[in-house]
C-alpha cells in the first residue's frame, strides 16, 4: 500500500485554524479553509478535513464547506467531527467525501457495523492521550488502551486513523508507537514536523500521515515528501 500524506483542513466557526492539543481557546486562525485547501491539494490531491464545531457538538455544521472543498479541489477527501448519525454520514457521502472518520459514535459496534456495511471506506479514529483513548472532541479520555479499540473492530473496520492527541498541534515530533495493527490503512495524525518524522512513520509501518501546522508554518515541504 503506497503511503499518502493527507494535509489537514480544521474548521471552526467557517475558518481554517490549528489547535494546540486539542484546546479549541488555543486556535490559530489560518483563513478560509477553501483556499488553504486548493493549495495543499494541488500538490497531494488528499486532504484530512476536520469539522471541528461538529467534533464539540456531536453533529456536523461545516459541510457546506467541506462540499465546496470537494467540488473545488476534485481531491480524496476524509472528513470527520460528529458523525454520530447515519443520516449526516449519508450526507457526507453525498458530497463527494470518499471517506467518513468515526470516533465517539465508534464506541457502538453496532453502529460501526452498519456504517461499514453500507460505506465500506469508513475509518475510525483511535485518538490517544497518553495511551488511551480520547472521546467526544478529545475532552473525555477512557480507561481503554488505544490497541483495545482497534481489537474490538479489527477485521470490521479497514481504515484506521491514529491520533497522538498530547502532540497534536505542538511540532514536537512523532509519537513513538510499537506497532499493534495488523494489514489495515493505519494512517498517523500528531506532530509531524518534518520529512524525517514521515520516514520514521514509514519505518513503524503506517500507510499515511496527517500534517497540519507544520504545513502552515512552513517546517515541511509537500512536493519534497513526493520522493519518500
Amino acid at each position: 500500500m503506497r503511503f499518502r500524506v493527507f494535509p489537514a483542513v480544521d474548521i471552526l466557526n467557517g475558518r481554517a485554524v490549528r489547535l494546540y492539543r486539542g484546546m479549541r481557546e488555543r486556535a490559530t486562525d489560518y483563513g478560509d479553509p477553501v483556499e488553504v485547501a486548493e493549495r495543499f491539494a494541488s500538490v497531494t490531491g488528499t486532504l484530512h478535513i476536520i469539522d471541528l464545531d461538529g467534533a464539540f457538538t456531536g453533529s456536523p455544521k461545516n459541510m457546506a464547506v467541506v462540499k465546496r472543498i470537494v467540488d473545488r479541489t476534485g481531491a480524496y477527501v476524509q472528513v470527520g467531527g460528529g458523525f454520530r448519525r447515519m443520516e449526516a454520514i449519508e450526507e457526507a457521502y453525498s458530497t463527494g467525501v470518499r471517506s467518513v472518520i468515526l470516533g465517539t459514535a465508534a464506541q457502538d459496534l453496532d453502529f460501526v457495523r452498519e456504517v461499514v456495511r453500507l460505506f465500506p471506506d469508513t475509518a475510525v479514529s483511535l485518538d490517544s492521550r497518553g495511551g488511551l483513548m480520547a472521546t467526544n472532541g478529545w475532552t473525555r479520555v477512557s480507561g481503554r488502551h488505544v490497541s483495545s479499540g482497534y481489537s474490538a473492530m479489527k477485521g470490521l473496520v479497514r481504515r484506521f486513523i491514529y491520533t497522538s492527541v498530547d502532540r497534536d498541534g505542538t511540532m514536537a515530533g512523532v509519537e513513538t508507537v510499537e506497532r499493534f495493527w495488523a494489514d489495515e490503512d493505519f494512517i498517523y495524525a500528531g506532530g509531524v514536523t518534518t520529512a524525517d518524522d514521515v520516514l520514521r512513520l514509514i519505518r513503524s509501518g503506517f500507510t499515511g500521515c496527517i500534517i497540519g501546522k507544520a504545513l502552515y508554518e512552513g517546517t515541511v515541504d509537500l512536493k519534497s515528501l513526493g520522493g519518500l
